[in-house]
C-alpha cells in the first residue's frame, strides 16, 4: 500500500511537470505568432511615414535643376561670379528645405558647385561620376542612391535629377537627405527594427552591432556591386551572426528596401512564464485538493474543512488569473487604439494648420471691414465732387479747372486702388518663401489699419522705413504684425492715454520688431495662458483666441519667437524675433 502510494504520487508530479512544460511551449508558440502580428501592424505605421519622409524632397533636385543661374553655369562652367551665385543659391535652399547637402556635376561628374562650398569637407572639386545616381540623372531618369558618403563618411539618401538644355542632358543636380532621424526614434524600442537594401545589407537599425551586416552571406557578384558603387565606404559586409528567424517585413521606398521588426524573445519568454506559472498553480491546486482527498479517510471534519479551504483557494486563484489576462489584454487593446488615435490626430492637426492659418486672415478682414469702409467712402465722395466740378467747368469752357479736378480724381482713385489691393494680397493662401522686407511689411499692415487708427483715436508710431530683409512667407509676416496691431488697439479702447508704437531693430542675428500700447497691461493669469488657442479676454462676438496661438505657430515656422510681457512704464508688448539670412547654422555634408 505504501508503495502504491509513492507511486501515485510520483505520477502526479510526472503529470503537473509534463503540464508545466506543455503550457510554457504552447504559449511560446502562440506568444511568437501574437507578437509577429503586433509586429506587421506596427510596421504598416512606420513604413508609410519613412516613404512620407523620402517623398517630400522627391521632386526638389527638379525644381532646383530648372533655375536660370544653373544651365547659365553648366553653359559657361569656368567663371566664378556664376559659381559664387549659384552656392549661395544653393545654401539658402538647403537651410531652408533642412537637406543634408545640394551640389551642381558637369557631365563628367565633377562637382563645380554645392551647398557646402564653404566647409572644409566639400564637394566642390569632388567626382561622383562612379555613383549610380549620378548615372542614372545622366540617362535621362531620376536617380535615388542610399550609401555612405565619399567626402564626410556620413550616410545619405540621394536624389539626383537631370538638368536639361533642350533634348540634351547638360549636368545633374544631386540632394543628400539624412535619415538618421530614423534610428533615433527606433532607438528606445525593445523590438529589434532593422532598414535593409534590395542586397539585405542592414544600413539603418536601432541596434548598432546590426548596422553595414547582411541578412545572409552575399555572393560575390554582390559584394563586387557594392565595391564598383562604394556604396558603404568599403566596408565588409558580414552575415549577423545568431539573428532571429522569426520576423515582420514589409517593403517600402522606391529602391526596394525592407523594413523589418524582430520581436524582443524576453517579451514572449515572460508570457510563456505566466502560463507556466499559471499552469502550475493548477497543477498544485490539484496536488493539494488529493491531498485533502487523502487526508479525509483519517480525519473527517478536518478533511471537509481543509477540501472547502482548498476549493475556495483554488478559485479565487482561478478568477484572479482570469481577471489579471482580461486586464493585460484590455490594456495592450487600448494602448495599440490610443496608438492608432495619435496618429490619426496628428495627421489631422498638420493637414488643418494652413485652413487655420488662413481662416485667421479672414477674420482679420472681416474684423478691419468697418475701416476700410470708411477709407473707401472718403475717396468715393471726393470722386463724386470732383466728378461734378469738371462737368461744370468743361461747360463753361474752363479747361484748367477740369483738367485739375480729373487729376484729383485720378489720385482719389490711385488710393482706393492701393486700399482694395492691399486687402487682395493680404487675403490670398500664400505659401511663398522669399525675401521680405521687414519694414515694407509693417507698413503695409500699418495701411490696412489706418482707417480704424484715425476712427478710434489712437496715434501709432512707425519706425523709420529702413530696409532690413529676412526670408519667409510676407503674407504670414503681414498677418502676424496685424494680429498684434489690432491686440494693441483693443488694449488701448479704455486707457486714458492712447498710443501703440513699433521699434524695429536688428539684435544677435534676428530682427526684432516690438509693438507696444499704452493700455492696462496684463495680468499674471492672462500672461500664462496667452498663447493657449481660444483664451481670449475680450467679450462674446469680439474674438475667438486664436490670433496669438496662429501668430505663435507662424512665428515659430519661420524658427523665429514671439513673447509678450508687460512694460515697466505701464501698457504691454509683444515682441517678434525672426532670423536674419546666414544667422542659422544648418550646414550639409555627404
Amino acid at each position: 500500500m505504501h508503495v502504491k502510494r509513492q507511486l501515485a504520487w510520483l505520477l502526479a508530479l510526472l503529470v503537473s511537470a509534463g503540464l508545466i512544460a506543455g503550457a510554457y511551449h504552447w504559449a511560446a508558440r502562440q506568444g511568437g505568432a501574437d507578437e509577429l502580428e503586433r509586429g506587421a501592424r506596427q510596421l504598416q505605421l512606420m513604413a508609410p511615414e519613412l516613404e512620407s519622409a523620402l517623398d517630400k524632397f522627391e521632386t526638389l533636385p527638379y525644381v532646383v535643376g530648372l533655375q536660370e543661374n544653373v544651365a547659365a553655369l553648366l553653359a559657361h562652367p569656368g567663371e566664378r561670379a556664376r559659381i559664387d551665385q549659384v552656392n549661395r543659391s544653393f545654401t539658402a535652399i538647403a537651410r531652408q528645405s533642412r537637406v543634408g547637402a545640394i551640389y551642381l556635376m558637369d557631365r563628367a561628374g565633377n562637382t563645380i558647385a554645392a551647398s557646402n562650398w564653404d566647409l572644409p569637407l566639400t564637394f566642390v572639386g569632388r567626382n561622383f561620376g562612379y555613383r549610380p545616381y549620378f548615372r542614372e540623372a545622366l540617362a535621362g531618369r531620376a536617380g535615388r542612391f542610399y550609401g555612405i558618403g565619399s567626402t564626410t563618411s556620413e550616410p545619405g539618401y540621394f536624389i539626383a535629377q537631370p538638368v536639361m538644355t533642350g533634348a540634351t542632358v547638360s549636368g545633374v543636380v544631386a540632394v543628400k537627405i539624412s535619415l538618421d532621424e530614423f534610428e533615433r526614434n527606433w532607438a528606445g524600442a525593445e523590438d529589434t527594427i532593422v532598414l535593409a537594401d534590395r542586397a539585405d545589407v542592414v544600413f539603418l537599425s536601432n541596434r548598432p552591432q546590426w548596422k553595414y551586416r547582411s541578412l545572409h552571406p552575399l555572393s560575390a557578384a554582390t559584394q563586387r556591386e557594392l565595391a564598383s558603387t562604394d556604396q558603404y565606404a568599403r566596408r565588409t559586409i558580414t552575415p549577423i551572426e545568431g539573428q532571429p528567424v522569426p520576423h515582420a517585413a514589409r517593403k517600402t521606398g522606391p529602391l526596394g528596401w525592407q523594413l523589418m521588426l524582430f520581436p524582443a524573445p524576453g517579451r514572449v519568454q515572460r508570457v510563456a512564464a505566466l502560463w507556466a506559472l499559471a499552469a502550475a498553480l493548477v497543477a498544485a491546486s490539484a496536488i493539494v485538493a488529493a491531498w485533502a482527498i487523502y487526508q479525509r479517510r483519517r480525519r473527517l471534519e478536518e478533511r471537509q474543512a481543509a477540501n472547502a479551504a482548498l476549493q475556495r483557494a483554488a478559485g479565487e486563484l482561478d478568477v484572479k488569473l482570469a481577471e489579471r489576462t482580461a486586464l493585460l489584454r484590455q490594456a495592450n487593446d487600448d494602448l495599440e487604439a490610443r496608438y492608432a488615435t495619435l496618429k490619426q490626430t496628428e495627421h489631422v492637426l498638420r493637414s488643418t494648420q494652413d485652413q487655420l492659418v488662413q481662416a485667421g486672415k479672414l477674420a482679420m478682414l472681416g474684423q478691419m471691414a468697418a475701416g476700410v469702409t470708411h477709407e473707401l467712402n472718403q475717396p468715393l465722395a471726393a470722386i463724386r465732387a470732383f466728378a461734378d466740378n469738371a462737368r461744370t467747368f468743361l461747360e463753361r469752357g474752363q479747361q484748367a479747372q477740369a483738367s485739375a479736378n480729373l487729376t484729383h480724381i485720378s489720385d482719389a482713385s490711385a488710393r482706393m486702388g492701393a486700399i482694395i489691393g492691399q486687402l487682395k494680397g493680404f487675403a490670398r493662401r500664400s505659401d511663398a518663401v522669399a525675401t521680405v522686407d521687414i519694414a515694407q511689411s509693417l507698413a503695409a499692415s500699418a495701411f490696412l489699419l489706418q482707417g480704424e487708427f484715425k476712427r478710434l483715436g489712437v496715434a501709432l508710431a512707425l519706425p523709420p522705413p529702413v530696409p532690413l530683409l529676412i526670408t519667409g512667407d510676407a503674407v504670414r509676416i503681414e498677418q502676424v504684425f496685424i494680429n498684434l496691431l489690432r491686440n494693441a488697439l483693443d488694449a488701448v479702447d479704455d486707457a486714458a492715454v492712447r498710443e501703440v508704437s513699433v521699434t524695429l531693430a536688428q539684435q544677435d542675428g534676428y530682427a526684432v520688431v516690438c509693438i507696444a500700447d499704452s493700455g492696462p497691461g496684463m495680468s499674471d493669469n492672462v500672461a500664462a495662458h496667452l498663447f493657449e488657442p481660444f483664451f481670449t479676454t475680450k467679450p462674446s462676438g469680439k474674438g475667438l483666441g486664436l490670433g496669438l496661438a496662429i501668430s505663435s505657430s507662424i512665428v515659430q515656422a519661420m524658427n523665429g519667437r514671439l513673447e509678450g510681457s508687460n512694460r515697466p512704464g505701464g501698457g504691454a508688448q509683444f515682441e517678434v524675433r525672426l532670423p536674419l539670412p546666414g544667422g542659422e547654422n544648418d550646414e550639409g555634408n555627404e
